[in-house]
């Protein structure tokens, strides 16, 4: 038996990504996605896929993903391995140049399932052991037209903010009493609040979709409630962002910005929206239901 290589594919043998056999119970392709390269009119880049082969098999793959303008990767969205491989998965991680999160990909309810369960959790642990750790879970949720729009409360006045500085404020504002786990994250680092803000602020001008669309709610009372930026993201529409400042917490504002939110890109003529919460954001969790917006996934961040 020969040694284990560890390389980068190249468009012209792409293909080998397909050849690793998977019972498909957690990931991308267990939600029918498919793997393909920018060229071939997919999402991936050929020098950002990552295979382990032991005489000429494929018996680990992963994939970074990234948007059509990014130099490097957000992400690591597709990682499977065959039986026994945990190892020489773990060790393709390693040998990867890029320390960005892996989003794992499982069904709602996913531990209920001892199948999807032990998938998911063969996963977990060899990311695990290439140096990952848990961070969050989270819900994926979509709503369609067929879910209904849900009636809009007429407690808030939603206005653009056209200054950056006054965006960036708020969101510092936000972020200062947060129960999310990425910002709390970037909170405690080195660049503490005003890192986790600002990378908001990044995100909304990575998204595709139009400045003008970001909002702040103000009270009758002309207060500042928060902030909603309904967005369109490189998969569709999207629940880019929802944030209620602390002053104005108590009320279920979050609920009157999410209902602002789904009629602002149903408008735009959006036949699906995403949104995503951490599980553990129960407040906001009770907003997506409550408007409608239906659980379809969850998602496990490592980092």
């Amino acid at each position: 038996m020969t040694d284990t290589v560890i390389r980068a594919l190249t468009q012209s043998d792409a293909h080998l990504f397909d050849s690793l056999q998977s019972p498909c119970l957690v990931g991308r392709a267990a939600f029918g996605h498919r793997y393909a390269t920018v060229h071939d009119g997919g999402e991936y880049r050929p020098e950002w896929t990552w295979v382990a082969l032991r005489d000429g098999v494929v018996v680990a793959r992963a994939a970074w993903w990234g948007g059509p303008d990014d130099t490097e990767p957000v992400l690591v969205n597709y990682f499977d391995f065959a039986e026994g491989e945990d190892e020489a998965a773990a060790e393709l991680l390693r040998r990867a140049p890029w320390s960005v999160e892996y989003e794992l990909i499982v069904p709602a309810g996913w531990r209920d399932t001892p199948e999807v369960r032990a998938a998911a959790g063969a996963r977990i642990a060899a990311a695990e052991a290439a140096g990952m750790k848990l961070l969050v879970e989270r819900y994926r949720y979509e709503w369609t037209p067929g879910d209904g729009l849900p009636e809009r409360p007429g407690r808030l006045d939603f206005r653009e903010e056209p200054d950056d500085a006054v965006i960036l404020d708020v969101l510092r504002r936000v972020h200062s009493v947060t129960l999310d786990a990425h910002a709390r994250r970037s909170i405690e680092g080195p660049g503490g609040l005003e890192k986790a803000a600002q990378e908001e602020l990044d995100f909304f001008n990575w998204c595709p979709s139009p400045r003008s669309w970001w909002q702040l709610a103000h009270t009758r009372d002309g207060e500042l409630a928060g902030i909603h930026v309904p967005a369109r993201n490189p998969g569709g529409p999207c629940v880019g962002f929802i944030g209620v400042v602390p002053e104005a917490r108590g009320h279920g504002y979050g609920y009157d910005l999410l209902v602002e939110t789904t009629h602002f890109l149903a408008g735009q003529g959006a036949t699906s929206i995403a949104g995503a919460t951490d599980r553990g954001n129960t407040p906001m969790a009770a907003a997506f239901s409550r408007a409608g917006h239906r659980i379809v996934q969850e998602r496990i961040h490592l980092v």
